[in-house]
């Protein structure tokens, strides 16, 4: 079992064992709506608001790989949910990939999410100060812009270390907030939608079996925090039941805001006028209403959107090394909590490195939200195959637990998200692959020097999960 406390609660539980504290790590949990919040939350940030921009090179192709995407996307959810219900706890992904594949698989999973975490941070914050911008450093002066970036990071970092009630307060607030703007403009806002603002199909010059695939990486980053409460189900009540509905049902209903939005800002403003905008759903709104403030009130909302998300995914940034730490495969200072139970360095760390790289990214790259946002596609990417290949692998070797029809329902649905996961790998691009590379490799020293603190020499075996007989994955002891 890929026990998150296994190491510090070797002498407490037996070998082989449930932690019967995985799930309820935790004094102060919350339900299903904080849960489901904190995925519509995570997922719907700043990047969809300038989402269309980035997708408006690749015309109408784009939209049919936002669809392709979201069954991607769903499927994923699934795969999530049942992972779950089979390893719980926070941690999420890293606890499914040591489960299945040791120490090294978990560590690979964790270090690419963590990257995830803060990179898709400076992403949305990049994203977050263009709607600022709408009303002050119309210019776009670097300098104000990073400034305003490093605002947007540290308030929602501020919340995070106040508390974990504070934490729910804020996120839900924000996401009602956010949400019904976003419903009017994927619902009235089909209303308004002119022909002749759709373009082509295929205006970027490449085959449309590449711009399928460029478009697909840009529009999985709208997903990235699908498996956000998995992450956190250790402070989720009743994790069983809450992480899998909050995960699949927030998931479906960020599906239906993306695909509707991106629809009406695509027939409602020009498609040149889209390339270049930095806040598309304020001229789009703008174009609606033929009046200014629609596209002020839209930014508004947009930047009430960035700041829930950054609340989101603060915490996330620090949940998954903060489980990792616990069992020593991270540095221990990630695994330790304040009196609030906020594991407090975990979040200054992230928040530093998405800070730096914000400031660096405004010098150096020509698309700075672009490029960061499929860095942090690629940095994904490996966490959800990963996951997706964790799942396929226990179906394979324990599959016998579930009835048939369910066996074959839960392969068909993993296989798919294995397969999307490398189509989103492939569509990321040459650019974001060196960057992820990169970093992904900085986590080998980091792994030895973990592996070296534990005086260990090579893989630590993960005793087995040992179900209760009443649960619906147990299995009899095979007769000889």
């Amino acid at each position: 079992m890929a026990v998150q406390e296994h190491a510090e609660h070797a002498e407490d539980a037996p070998s082989g064992g449930p932690d019967p504290a995985r799930g309820k790590e935790f004094t102060h949990r919350f339900g299903l709506p904080t849960a489901t919040a904190l995925v519509v939350g995570s997922v719907i940030g700043t990047g969809v608001f300038a989402l269309p921009s980035s997708l408006a090179p690749y015309g109408m192709s784009s939209l049919l790989a936002f669809v392709l995407v979201t069954l991607g996307a769903l499927a994923l959810a699934l795969v999530f949910g049942w992972l779950n219900k089979r390893v719980p706890g926070s941690g999420g992904p890293y606890l499914y990939a040591r489960d299945a594949f040791g120490d090294f698989g978990g560590f690979v999973t964790a270090w690419s999410y963590w990257l995830t975490a803060w990179v898709g941070n400076a992403g949305i914050a990049v994203a977050w100060v263009g709607y600022v911008e709408v009303f002050v450093n119309k210019s776009h002066n670097p300098w104000w812009s990073i400034v305003i970036a490093l605002v947007g990071l540290w308030l929602p970092a501020a919340v995070n270390i106040s508390g974990i009630r504070n934490l729910a307060w804020f996120q839900l607030v924000t996401t009602v907030l956010k949400f019904v703007p976003l419903v009017f403009m994927a619902t009235i806002g089909l209303f308004f939608v002119k022909t002749s603002n759709l373009g082509s199909f295929n205006p970027s010059g490449l085959s449309w079996l590449g711009a399928l695939s460029a478009a697909a990486a840009i529009a999985l980053f709208s997903y990235i925090g699908l498996e956000t409460a998995s992450v956190a189900a250790g402070r989720v009540r009743d994790p069983q039941r809450n992480v899998s509905r909050a995960t699949v049902l927030g998931t479906l209903v960020c599906a239906l805001v993306y695909i509707l939005g991106t629809v009406t800002v695509f027939g409602t403003v020009g498609r040149q006028t889209l390339v270049d905008s930095t806040s598309p759903f304020s001229d789009s709104a703008t174009a609606i209403f033929g009046a200014s403030w629609a596209g002020q009130a839209m930014a508004v909302v947009a930047i009430v959107s960035g700041l829930g998300c950054l609340n989101g995914w603060t915490l996330i940034c620090a949940e998954m090394p903060m489980a990792a730490a616990r069992d020593r495969l991270f540095p221990t200072q990630f695994a330790k909590l304040s009196k609030k139970e906020i594991p407090v360095f975990g979040i200054v760390a992230a928040t530093v490195l998405a800070s730096v790289l914000t400031a660096f990214g405004y010098w150096s790259f020509e698309a700075v939200f672009t490029n960061v946002v499929l860095l942090g596609v690629f940095t994904a990417v490996i966490p959800y195959l990963y996951s997706a290949a964790a799942h396929l692998y226990w179906l394979i070797v324990q599959g016998r637990a579930l009835n048939w029809p369910h066996l074959v329902r839960d392969l068909v649905v993993t296989a798919f998200a294995l397969v999307f996961t490398f189509w989103a790998l492939a569509g990321s691009g040459y650019q974001a692959v060196y960057y992820g590379v990169f970093v992904f490799f900085l986590g080998i020293p980091v792994y030895v020097w973990m592996k070296s603190q534990r005086k260990e020499y090579g893989e630590t075996p993960v005793p087995p999960i040992r179900y209760p007989a009443d649960s619906p994955y147990f299995l009899p002891p095979e007769q000889p």
